[in-house]
């Protein structure tokens, strides 16, 4: 029982510790970050610009479905959710879906500018032409650049 745990021990470790997997939970720790200073720019910059461009607060507009126990008049979603009432919050809905598709427009913007990036390193490459191979002008095979002496008819280069 000892042996097998010590096995599934080591399987696990070689599992953890490969590159993918390494990789992967650093991109969840910085998509986790990105997605968190997205947030406060939608929810912190552009919602509250947007909202003075068209005279409304994205983050007080709700609807009751249900009235709560009081029944009154709720000037915030927070008031009207604590008197027990049923909220459709659609103005969070709206930064979500802001902030959603900031998201996805940083991301389609990198991928653009890494593979343009890729592209370039890739014609820089292809530009230098490899230096053809050396011959032997009696035999014709290919010899080492420094040979002062064909290795397959030894005559002298």
């Amino acid at each position: 029982m000892k042996k097998k745990v010590i096995s599934m021990w080591k399987q696990f470790k070689e599992f953890a510790l490969k590159g993918n997997v390494v990789d992967l939970a650093v991109a969840v720790v910085i998509g986790g970050a990105f997605g968190r200073i997205v947030t406060s720019l939608v929810n912190d910059i552009i919602m509250p610009l947007l909202g003075a461009l068209v005279r409304v607060d994205f983050s007080h507009m709700f609807w009751i479905l249900k009235k709560g126990l009081s029944g009154s008049a709720y000037i915030t979603a927070a008031d009207a959710t604590a008197d027990g009432a049923v909220v459709l919050t659609y103005g969070d809905f709206l930064s979500s879906v802001l902030d959603f598709f900031i998201i996805a427009l940083s991301i389609f913007l990198v991928i653009k500018l890494l593979s343009k990036v890729k592209k370039g390193l890739h014609l820089e490459l292809e530009e230098t032409p490899p230096t053809p191979p050396r011959l032997c002008v009696y035999c014709y095979t290919e010899i080492h650049a420094d040979a002062t002496r064909c290795p397959h008819c030894t005559s002298e280069l």
